[in-house]
């Protein structure tokens, strides 16, 4: 092939990373999968050593490096405490207990699976220990296990990374220095030393930067419009200032910063976490690709039967060794501790740290060919194969087969049904209970108690609380719910709780009524693009839906078939329905919406209120 100009590599690879992405949602497929297949695509392609002249070696992972504090960073920010109060005790024994035992169990695999000499074996194993929230993230949104499990899986991964990677950073330099002639005792003073600095570097800058960041912006004193970009960039030269005070700190600098700063009630941060949320999915979606292009697969492949034997080892054995070790006396079920056992795939500080390792040793043989021993050396070249092939497989099994596998525990709620409702007036307790006689969950949220109390006397699941409320968000358990319908008399209160859920739900599934018309009193104050979509059409308003319900409309089921099409529907009771809801034959449920109407099917049900003269 040609030699690829630069740019034009950088902007085929961001393409073909929000593609892979996008393939990804449509197929239900978990994006790393894909991603990693189209890095090993256009490796083929271009050929690795191409690909390696566009971008210098150091450059490229000091862009890593950088990367990887801001995916972290962006993680740490979804870490609530009151989430994990109740397993807090879980997820400390699993980032301690579990990654001791996780990386003994490892090195004496690599040890005699892998002839791994005992420093290497002792690197590596130090290195597969984490997984961070490059593939747990995306694999969770795919999968969507019980909140219990989810949560424990979010904070593991996230807090493991910065674990793992000084742990890893820690061992490295006292497997150098053991390859020298200071010693060992020498090395393990220092490592314990260096742990300890690590800790109080890390600690303590992320302290101070949180205290002056929620100042700053408690008091006003950036632009709305600047924030994103200041705490962009405080958060980099935080984790390059934590690495220079202290080697391999930056990792855990900015998790406990953002920790911090997701539990402080003092200033919002929800802008700053969407934006977040888009740069990650930009910056995963490159560094996958570029790191998964620059492997040699006939590298991966010369690991061999050894290296599958390995393989199944850590799937098999150490991960729920680690697990169960860990989650004894815990309040976990066995089908919990089962599928967190299935749960640790390796991703970009992995491959991140395993290549700067390489770069590192090759460098030093060159300097001075008698400081390290000949076999450490060449097993050295091994370990970024061996860790691609790792998180290559890792990555594709848990991938595709933690969703079949939390099915069949019951504890995965993929593609949930279910709505939420705000406000629980009459008309909302008629669709909710039509939705539940139909077999879908249905929670109504709202603040007044006569619609409360008739909620619950009609055996309705009804939470008193405002939609806006932190509990609504943080208490209830939405796992089996996918959809807001927002419902209430008043349009702002709707928009809010529109734009409130949209994180959560997508976009895609925020609904509200449409405002009054504009030939009424009011008029419409809010932009159309921060509204939910319109239920059920451009002019039913919550008056006319009132109205109706009060003259004596009914909510009603109707199967369509061959003979009775929705054509026939439209013919019998013409503007005297309005169809609310689709049922297809999979068991979806479809929300009839202004901006794309449906066109229901044979074999499908519609949820129609209907005036009772028709």
């Amino acid at each position: 092939m040609d030699d690829i100009n630069p740019g034009t590599y950088l902007a085929g690879i961001l393409a073909l990373g929000i593609a892979a992405q996008w393939l990804a949602w449509r197929l239900r497929l978990p994006a790393i999968v894909v991603l990693l297949a189209g890095g090993f695509a256009i490796g083929q392609l271009a050929g690795p050593a191409q690909i390696e002249s566009i971008i210098e070696t150091e450059l490229l992972f000091a862009i890593v490096s950088l990367s990887v504090a801001v995916i972290l960073f962006e993680g740490a920010l979804s870490l609530k405490i009151d989430e994990v109060r109740e397993t807090s005790r879980t997820v400390t024994r699993l980032v301690t207990v579990g990654v001791l035992v996780t990386w003994l169990l490892t090195t004496a695999a690599l040890r005699y699976l892998l002839d791994f000499g005992l420093p290497m074996a002792l690197l590596a194993g130090a290195l597969f220990t984490v997984s961070g929230p490059t593939v747990i993230v995306p694999l969770l949104r795919h999968v969507r296990p019980v909140r219990r499990i989810g949560s424990l899986a979010k904070w593991e991964g996230i807090i493991n990374d910065p674990i793992g990677a000084v742990l890893a950073a820690l061992v490295f330099e006292v497997v150098l220095h053991g390859q020298s002639s200071s010693g060992g005792a020498i090395a393990l003073d220092d490592a314990a030393m260096g742990l300890l600095k690590t800790a109080v570097v890390g600690g303590a800058l992320a302290a101070i930067t949180a205290v002056v960041l929620i100042q700053v912006l408690k008091r006003y004193l950036v632009a709305d419009f600047l924030q994103n970009a200041v705490i962009l960039s405080v958060v980099l030269v935080v984790f390059t200032l934590s690495n220079q005070l202290q080697s391999e700190s930056g990792l855990v600098t900015v998790t406990i910063l953002g920790v911090i700063l997701a539990n402080q009630r003092s200033v919002t941060l929800t802008h700053v976490i969407e934006f977040k949320e888009n740069l990650r999915v930009l910056l995963i979606s490159m560094l996958f690709v570029i790191l998964a292009s620059r492997i040699e697969l006939g590298d991966m492949l010369e690991i061999g039967r050894s290296g599958l034997d390995f393989l199944v080892v850590l799937l098999f054995v150490i991960r729920p060794a680690a697990v169960f070790l860990a989650t004894v006396g815990s309040k976990l079920t066995y089908a919990e501790r089962l599928l967190l056992a299935w749960i640790h795939p390796r991703g970009i500080v992995a491959a991140a740290i395993a290549s700067l390792f390489a770069l590192e040793i090759a460098a030093r043989a060159a300097a001075d060919p008698a400081a390290l021993s000949p076999q450490f050396v060449e097993q050295a070249r091994s370990l970024v194969p061996l860790t691609f092939f790792v998180i290559v497989s890792t990555v594709t099994v848990y991938g595709l087969t933690l969703g079949p596998l939390a099915r069949v525990l019951g504890l995965s709620r993929q593609n949930p049904q279910g709505v939420l409702f705000a406000g629980a007036h009459p008309f909302a307790r008629s669709i909710a209970q039509a939705l539940d006689e139909a077999g879908y969950q249905t929670l109504l949220v709202d603040t007044n108690h006569r619609n409360i109390s008739a909620a619950r006397m009609a055996g309705l699941p009804v939470c008193h609380a405002s939609i806006g409320s932190e509990y609504v968000h943080e208490e209830i358990d939405l796992g089996e719910i996918g959809r807001l319908m927002a419902m209430t008399p008043s349009d702002e209160v709707n928009t809010l709780a529109a734009l409130e859920f949209a994180d959560h739900f997508t976009r895609a599934e925020v609904y509200q009524l449409a405002p009054p018309d504009a030939s009424s009193e009011r008029r419409e104050t809010v932009l159309p693009h921060r509204r939910g979509r319109l239920l059920f059409g451009p002019d039913v308003t919550y008056a006319r839906l009132a109205q109706q319900h009060a003259e004596g409309a009914i909510i009603k089921k109707t199967g369509l078939s061959e003979d009775f099409t929705y054509d026939d529907f439209l013919n019998r009771h013409g503007t005297a329905a309005t169809v609310l809801f689709v049922i297809k034959e999979s068991g979806d449920l479809s929300v009839m919406v202004a901006d794309m109407p449906a066109a229901p099917e044979p074999g499908q049900t519609l949820i129609s209120l209907i005036d009772q003269e028709s």
